[in-house]
């Protein structure tokens, strides 16, 4: 048995409304369970996400980690929250990803990325982003001093995944895949202004290209693409707020692999998708909901069986 684990923003809501959630995707069931409803009102309203919703997930031993916009929450497999962790560096933090000891989230409003000490239970690196006319400057602070990186947002830096070589850094304004080894940090695939949750992939690379509302698969000598699921605009919910205060349809956002070249991407309204590279088909998609307010943003494999909670 297959489950995911998905957190939706939703923008637009107003005070009161629920904001995001968790969910618990059963795909040999078919089956959505939503173990947390996110709404508080200690939070940023201004513009369209901001503070808004859950973001990316991310697990340790029996603790699901999962990050809000400024703050990073710990609950058991049963979604009770056992605590929470703040830096002053962290804002609008949009992805997170854990190698060995370490979680590493993305601060997209200091353009950096910052890390989290597993065993100290601590944020204890960070690493600012700059472009210059020279490449990309990582620069290395501590995300609980005072001496740290403007806020600034200047490369919407939202994904960061772990690996034995590297760390791989990507946003709507890097214009590339980075990849930082501890030494240094260098362009390594060149990527298009609107991506999401990109990656390496066998031997190319794998994002959401969420301005053309397609996920996308790019190598040397490959190129695969799977269309974003769309609805008929009449069988949406909210969506007489105007595009400046919602998520559009088909905006794809959250990524993972399943299992022997599966994949599952998420999108708005909040749907899950899975698409197969051996055949090239998509095989499954999953709504969630209608309102188009309700976008996907963290996307995992939930890796507990499912009757254990």
């Amino acid at each position: 048995m297959t489950t995911l684990i998905a957190t939706s923003v939703v923008r637009g809501s107003q005070q009161g409304e629920s904001h995001g959630g968790i969910f618990l995707i059963d795909l040999d069931r078919q089956r959505v369970m939503q173990p947390v409803d996110w709404n508080t009102t200690n939070i940023d309203w201004q513009g369209r996400g901001w503070d808004r919703g859950l973001r990316g997930i991310e697990f340790d031993g029996d603790k699901v980690y999962i990050a809000a916009s400024d703050e990073l929450f710990v609950y058991n497999r049963d979604f009770e929250q056992i605590t929470s962790y703040r830096s002053p560096y962290l804002k609008h933090c949009h992805e997170i990803s854990r190698y060995k000891r370490r979680l590493y989230l993305t601060s997209t409003g200091y353009d950096s990325v910052i890390g989290f000490d597993l065993d100290k239970l601590q944020f204890s690196w960070g690493l600012h982003i700059a472009k210059t006319p020279d490449g990309f400057l990582g620069s290395p602070f501590h995300p609980s001093g005072k001496q740290g990186p403007p806020l600034q947002n200047e490369l919407h830096i939202n994904n960061v995944y772990c690996l034995d070589r590297g760390l791989y850094i990507s946003g709507r304004g890097t214009g590339s895949l980075l990849q930082y080894t501890g030494k240094r940090i260098k362009a390594i695939a060149t990527l298009p202004a609107g991506v999401h949750n990109a990656r390496p992939y066998a031997d190319g690379v794998l994002f959401n290209d969420s301005d053309t509302d397609v996920v996308r698969f790019e190598s040397r000598d490959k190129r695969r693409i799977f269309r974003i699921p769309r609805y008929d605009p009449n069988q949406l919910t909210h969506a007489d707020l105007g595009d400046s205060r919602i998520a559009r349809q088909a905006f794809g956002r959250g990524l993972c692999v399943v299992d022997n070249g599966v994949i599952a991407a998420g999108s708005s309204p909040s749907t899950i998708t899975l698409h197969d590279f051996n055949t090239m088909e998509t095989s499954l998609s999953i709504n969630l909901t209608m309102d188009v307010r309700n976008a996907i943003h963290g996307l995992e494999v939930w890796p507990w069986p499912l009757d254990s909670r």
